[in-house]
């Protein structure tokens, strides 16, 4: 039986730097962001077309990672997060996101502890933009009632965070 663990939240919060060190510690295998590797090779000016390709990327390299039966799965990011992208590009929900179904046992979501970096890909540094896509975010969660905790710190500490939430969470 494969735990499936998934990173949300706002951009520049440590999602793809902590994913593989999850992976490592756990012995499993990481997802990567399907939305930046599309928007590197496409650009940041997204519409619902776009969107609903790196949905469909999404479910393309989970259900591969899947097929894998690793014990562990982290996923940086997940199609709940695309679907916070078109409410913050698009001011609305895409329905094909809202049908979706397989998701993660437990989806950890980092703090904003960490400063703001440009990098190309993110869109929302302001820290108003910022506050606005975390709640987003985590209200996507919260609409499905799924199990969810911050992880904090800088780091090993923000590892330590991670592995602990873990560890105490009752996954199936």
């Amino acid at each position: 039986m494969t735990h499936h663990i998934c990173l949300h939240g706002a951009e520049s919060t440590g999602k793809s730097t902590l994913a593989p060190r999850l992976a490592l510690q756990l012995g499993g295998l990481v997802v990567p962001e399907y939305g930046r590797t599309y928007a590197e090779a496409n650009g940041t000016d997204l519409d619902e077309v776009d969107l609903l390709a790196i949905f469909d990327g999404h479910l393309a390299a989970t259900r591969a990672a899947l097929a894998q039966r690793p014990r562990w799965l982290i996923s940086d990011t997940d199609p709940l997060m695309t679907q916070a992208w078109a409410i913050m590009l698009l001011g609305r929900r895409l329905p094909e996101i809202d049908l979706w179904d397989e998701v993660a046992d437990l989806y950890l979501v980092p703090a904003m502890d960490l400063p703001w970096q440009e990098d190309g890909t993110r869109l929302f540094g302001s820290e108003l933009a910022r506050v606005q896509f975390m709640e987003i975010a985590i209200g996507e969660l919260d609409r499905r009632r799924l199990p969810w905790a911050w992880v904090e710190g800088e780091g090993d500490a923000r590892l330590q965070s991670a592995l602990a939430v873990i560890a105490a969470a009752d996954l199936p």
